[in-house]
């Protein structure tokens, strides 16, 4: 029996991606009447029509839908073989993280302590937005992207979400601001408030604790970036209500105090890994307990 011409199933995966023969033609170099051998080639072989041609318009047969599938599977594998085996000649072992770009700092740093500053290793550190940054995970880009939202996992997009720590949310602000004993009703009643945007959990946890106190904060800012928040609890803006990781060096140092722990309300931290079949062994460090993650800050 013949063997499965793998240049003839990239051919058919080119078009089935593109949804345009002319197009993928263009891309490739090549002819569109030697595409269409190629693939009438491969249809042959598999013993069933891959697209159903309805005047210039390709469409995917379920056969063709089928093929395409595995046709994906298999050349993912060629590309995760080339993306784990590219740094061996170098006697280097890289790891490349997404982080998204509203994640606590000090977070990032913890969870990358373990690999960071030895000599035959680096850290290839991106940020972006969530969609940007699993792209890159599913093309191997990226061996980890760090988040604090879980991602779905399907037959077609095999994440894997590793849920790293949770971290309480806070009522911080500077000394200043704090002085005096009001309780946690008065303090969301008088001060003004700094919040995360409202598609955050936090925000989501805050919005319901104050509609069970019956107050109605005065919102000074809404900002989707911790490092934003922090410096704007250290300029005396208003308080804000932050997981305590995020600002762990200005309670150490004394900028900022907690005022109150908000029960109930926390961030939960992810690494969302591509189910791999030669996982990062960096990153195979990271994720094994106790290395997973840094611990949740204690109360102040």
């Amino acid at each position: 029996m013949a063997e499965l011409n793998y240049h003839h199933l990239h051919l058919f995966r080119a078009v089935a991606h593109d949804g345009n023969l002319t197009r993928t033609a263009e891309k490739l170099n090549l002819s569109q009447s030697a595409i269409s051998v190629q693939i009438r080639k491969l249809e042959d072989r598999l013993g069933h029509p891959l697209f159903d041609r309805r005047g210039r318009q390709l469409h995917l047969t379920e056969a063709g839908r089928i093929a395409l599938d595995h046709a994906d599977a298999i050349f993912a594998v060629g590309d995760e073989l080339l993306g784990t085996l590219r740094d061996a000649g170098r006697g280097l072992q890289v790891l490349r993280v997404g982080a998204l770009a509203t994640l606590s700092r000090n977070f990032q740093i913890g969870f990358l302590r373990p690999v960071l500053g030895h000599p035959d290793s680096e850290v290839i550190l991106r940020s972006g937005s969530l969609a940007e940054l699993l792209a890159g995970l599913e093309t191997l880009n990226l061996d980890v992207v760090l988040t604090n939202q879980p991602s779905q996992r399907d037959a077609t997009t095999p994440f894997v979400s590793h849920r790293l720590a949770e971290q309480p949310a806070s009522l911080v602000g500077t000394v200043q601001r704090l002085k005096g004993s009001d309780d946690l009703a008065t303090r969301l009643a008088k001060q003004p408030i700094i919040l995360p945007s409202t598609n955050s959990s936090i925000r989501v946890g805050f919005d319901a604790l104050v509609a069970r106190l019956g107050v109605r904060p005065h919102i000074v800012a809404e900002v989707d970036d911790m490092a934003m928040m922090r410096l704007l609890a250290r300029e005396d803006v208003g308080l804000a209500v932050l997981p305590l990781i995020a600002v762990k060096d200005e309670l150490e140092q004394g900028s900022l105090i907690e005022a109150n722990r908000l029960t109930g309300i926390s961030e939960t931290f992810y690494a969302i890994t591509l189910d791999r079949r030669f996982p990062n062994p960096m990153l195979q460090r990271l994720l094994t307990p106790p290395a997973a993650g840094p611990p949740v800050v204690p109360a102040t």
